[in-house]
């Protein structure tokens, strides 16, 4: 049989051989075989001893052998391995290193990547990790393709002379198709890197685990174990040792090793616009990528940053040497087929994700395919539960675990987004047909909620539609402020909720969605409504619902007032009166009429204006709707204040304050109800009076966030009084409102 050196030998040259033959270097070899060049090197040398048989079969399936030829390398290779004596000749426990092991040290990293970029925060965080003396554990989080074992290969390479004991790598698999390895198949690659003779190995993983820990211990030694599942995977294979470092990657959090082990987690987010074009040139060349910078720069985009897109897209641009950025850019853009062409053959940003969410229980599995329906970009608790037809509470639960394997991250308290090509991902999968129907009715029932408590006591805004689907809960709002944060939070996913429905066609739904934002419409008037209000409206005419047609155009008219729009404004509203007196909807008549006025004042008709308020004000009467009498009436006393009729101003607003029927309260009207009162004061004389009723509705609205009553109030103080206060107030009242719009 011969010895084992002999043996080693034989194998070696044969390898050697069957390399030369495959036209392969030893780093390309050892790169398509999953180890390092040193160990390749040794094995040709003769150094080692006999390989085992994983990595045997990975080396012939890397040079793409004959199975005769696999064969006759597997022989030699099994000859120079120690075979196991007897029991009453092993030798003691103590004598566990193989004294023909190598003095070098180990190296299993794998090459250095190529075309690395940027992440100086996240390089500097893994190195204070590194620094700290305590056993230093450091976790490299983020979501797939990001980059994270990059990052890390990249940071190891760098710092190899503080590993002078060597350098150990497993790649546990913990997000592949392939199958994790077990903690026992790592320890026997570590362990014979570290000297351990292969026959001594302990047959246990605890066991093959301390003697891991015993033989790390007093070493300067770097361990990275790459792609962990979780927590447990990891443990056993701690060195432990104080001298040791040990760098952890994983697209989950990972909080089990925080608690037990003191892990310091580095997130990893995605790429700059610069460096993503950076890692462009790396790929492509600078040259080619300075010639397209606004290509260039929109592509990194386009891959929202994600450094496993941008390689996919550089691969098909290197491919096409001829092709423009500006190409690929146009292709990316199209969303429906985004996916696709950043995939190639296995590898893409669709089958990282795809492996991501298969570790994932089935219930969050479906949470997440419902999340891609969402129109907005950001969920709370109660959106993704409607999306999902399940309860608030589960659905936390489920956006939490997300969070947990990055495919949601938590912007807020409460608050959950998706990255651009998540998202795209997550609309791919099926969510059957009624998602966008339920997240739609979510936003109805919540904005309902919320009209009623920013503007207690007024009526409702519509009936529901026929086929409405009921979320399981809907938030409440216990005052205006927490109906005002909520608006605020959600102004913008309103707005493309409302732009969804509208694509779909589902018309009874896009009308109402705008007119639960009317309080928000009052509070923020100078925001540039018409256009919302005007895709209101024709969803409403295709919906042939008359009711909302009448509310949607006088709600229009009055914006198109304040935009200074007069006489189309007055076409919405004569057309708003004509439906509601069809109807005979008296409330609704009332408050045409009232904006009506409203644009009859802007023209200077005043004696007009007040003639259709009084109307209105009948109208609210004959209804009995106390809210709309009492807007009448805070409209009346303005015209009447705008004509310098300052006594039936005077009497006109102190009867509507009377009307005010929520102790401690405000709302809008009243605060303007106190503008006309006190400018009404001054214009009769009563100068302290008068301005203490224009303080007092200029702090009402500054309290409430009505920016744009507080600059009226304020402005007439300052028409009467020179004070540096009010002024200053008046300044940054106008600043919040100058920057918002």
């Amino acid at each position: 049989m011969g010895t084992g050196k002999q043996a080693d030998g034989a194998f070696g040259v044969l390898l050697h051989s069957l390399r030369k033959s495959a036209g392969l270097t030893q780093e390309e070899l050892a790169q398509a075989a999953g180890i390092s060049v040193r160990a390749l090197s040794y094995m040709e040398r003769g150094r080692s001893r006999g390989p085992q048989r994983r990595t045997v079969q990975a080396l012939a399936t890397a040079l793409r052998l004959s199975p005769q030829d696999a064969r006759e390398l597997e022989r030699l290779a099994s000859l120079g391995r120690p075979r196991r004596a007897p029991a009453k000749e092993v030798p003691p426990p103590v004598a566990v290193l193989d004294t023909a092991a190598p003095a070098a040290a180990p190296d299993l990293l794998p090459r250095a990547p190529r075309g690395f970029h940027g992440r100086a925060a996240e390089l500097a965080a893994v190195s204070r990790a590194a620094a700290d003396e305590a056993a230093p554990v450091c976790l490299v989080i983020g979501p797939a393709g990001v980059g994270k074992t990059a990052l890390v290969l990249h940071w190891a390479h760098q710092s190899r002379a503080g590993f002078p004991d060597g350098r150990l790598y497993a790649d546990l698999r913990g997000f592949g198709g392939t199958g994790e390895p077990s903690s026992m198949e790592v320890l026997r690659e570590f362990l014979p890197a570290l000297g351990a003779a292969h026959g001594r190995i302990p047959e246990s993983v605890n066991g093959a685990a301390a003697l891991f820990r015993s033989l790390a211990a007093d070493r300067r030694l770097l361990v990275v174990l790459d792609n962990a599942r979780d927590s447990e995977q990891v443990r056993p294979l701690l060195p432990g040792g104080r001298r040791c470092v040990t760098v952890v990657t994983s697209r989950h959090r990972l909080s089990g090793l925080i608690v037990t082990d003191t892990a310091r987690p580095v997130a990893v987010d995605v790429l700059g616009s610069r460096d993503g074009t950076m890692l462009l040139a790396g790929i492509l060349g600078a040259e080619r990528v300075h010639a397209e910078p606004a290509a260039a720069r929109r592509l990194a985009e386009l891959c929202g940053g994600l450094p496993l897109a941008l390689r996919v897209a550089a691969a098909r641009l290197a491919q096409r040497p001829t092709w423009p950025l500006g190409a690929m850019a146009a292709e990316l853009a199209d969303e429906t087929r985004r996916l696709s062409l950043l995939d190639v053959e296995d590898t893409g940003v669709r089958a990282a994700l795809r492996l991501t969410l298969q570790q994932l229980p089935e219930h969050v599995s479906h949470l997440f395919a419902h999340l891609g329906r969402h129109p907005g970009t950001h969920v709370d608790r109660y959106a993704a539960a409607a999306l999902a037809d399940t309860d608030p509470a589960a659905a936390e639960t489920c956006l939490e675990r997300l969070a947990v394997a990055h495919l949601v991250t938590e912007t807020a308290p409460g608050r959950w987004t998706m990255h651009d090509l998540v998202r795209l991902y997550a609309r791919s999968l099926d969510a059957g047909p009624d998602a966008l129907k339920r997240v739609l009715d979510h936003y109805i029932a919540t904005g309902l909620a919320a009209v009623a408590a920013a503007e207690p006591g007024n009526e409702e805004c519509f009936p529901l539609p026929k086929d409405y689907l009921p979320p399981a809960a809907v938030r409440e709002f216990g005052d205006r402020s927490a109906a005002v944060a909520w608006y605020a939070a959600e102004r913008d996913d309103l707005t493309l909720a409302v732009a969804a429905a509208h694509a779909a066609a589902l018309h009874e739904r896009t009308w109402r969605i705008v007119l639960t934002l009317w309080p928000l419409i009052v509070w923020r008037v100078r925001d540039g409504w018409a256009p919302l209000l005007q895709t209101a409206l024709e969803a409403a005419r295709a919906d042939a619902d008359q009711h909302g047609e009448s509310r949607v155009l006088n709600v229009l008219g009055w914006i198109l007032i304040e935009e200074e729009r007069i006489p189309e404004a007055l076409t919405h509203l004569e057309a708003a009166c004509a439906l509601a007196s069809r109807a005979g909807d008296t409330v609704a008549e009332a408050n045409a009429l009232i904006v009506v006025a409203m644009a009859q004042a802007a023209l200077g008709r005043l004696d007009e204006a007040a003639r259709g308020c009084e109307r209105a004000v009948q109208l609210a009467r004959q209804a009995g709707d106390r809210t709309i009498e009492k807007l009448a009436m805070q409209h009346l006393a303005r015209h009447w204040a705008d004509a310098g009729k300052w006594r039936q101003a005077l009497d006109t607003a102190t009867q509507a304050l009377a009307l005010h029927d929520r102790p401690g309260t405000t709302d809008i009207p009243r605060t303007l109800l106190l503008m006309v009162k006190g400018e009404a004061l001054l214009g009769l004389g009563n100068e302290t009076e008068g301005i203490r009723q224009l303080d007092l509705a200029a702090r009402q609205a500054e309290s409430s966030g009505y920016d744009d009553g507080a600059v009226r109030a304020l402005g007439a103080l300052l028409r009467v009084s020179a004070d540096a206060g009010h002024q200053a107030r008046y300044d940054a009242a106008l600043a919040r409102l100058t920057t918002r719009t």
